[in-house]
């Protein structure tokens, strides 16, 4: 995949292949996530975003990561914070994700897929989340031992290529918005 800057603009080239791998992590994040729920009876609270009760940390390690404890030290004050905070968090996370799915729906052979702004920031936003969901199922450390080379009919070592190339992905999304 590669990124260029057109009238403001940034353009990413995605052939089939990476286009079809992005749908499906954007797809399992969403699903992840899981589907916007009402928060609480409390028809106030539901306005708002806040939840009836204070939240616990998730059990899933990976959505853990995504909406990681505010006071790892004090269960009830993550708790409690997670109450104010968890609905947004997820939501930002889930209209992100169906940002770029709906960028990408358009172009499922690949193509020339024209980036906004705001585009640019959910992308950036998603590829983030896609690593940290399989950074922390794949247990990788600064340790992880990684050969780009290597050619391995073992899902976690073809799972750790998903991994590297995301954040090469990442990098030249980045790199493509900071030149001026």
């Amino acid at each position: 995949m590669k990124f260029s800057r057109r009238s403001g603009s940034v353009v990413a080239r995605v052939d089939e292949v990476e286009a079809a791998l992005l749908t499906a992590l954007a797809g399992d994040l969403l699903e992840l996530l899981g589907p916007a729920e009402p928060v609480g009876t409390d028809p106030l609270a539901a306005l708002v975003g806040i939840a009836d009760r204070p939240l616990d940390l998730p059990e899933d390690p990976a959505l853990a990561r995504l909406l990681p404890d505010a006071y790892p030290d004090d269960d009830a004050a993550s708790a409690d914070f997670r109450r104010y905070t968890e609905g947004d968090l997820r939501a930002g996370k889930r209209e992100r994700a169906e940002a770029v799915l709906a960028s990408l729906a358009p172009y499922p052979r690949g193509g020339r897929v024209p980036l906004d702004a705001a585009l640019v920031d959910a992308w950036l936003g998603v590829l983030n989340d896609l690593r940290l969901v399989l950074g922390t199922r794949l247990e990788v450390t600064e340790e992880t031992d990684f050969d780009p080379d290597a050619d391995s009919d073992d899902p976690a070592e073809q799972a750790l290529h998903v991994y590297a190339w995301l954040g090469a992905v990442q990098e030249s999304l980045l790199a493509c918005v900071v030149r001026r």
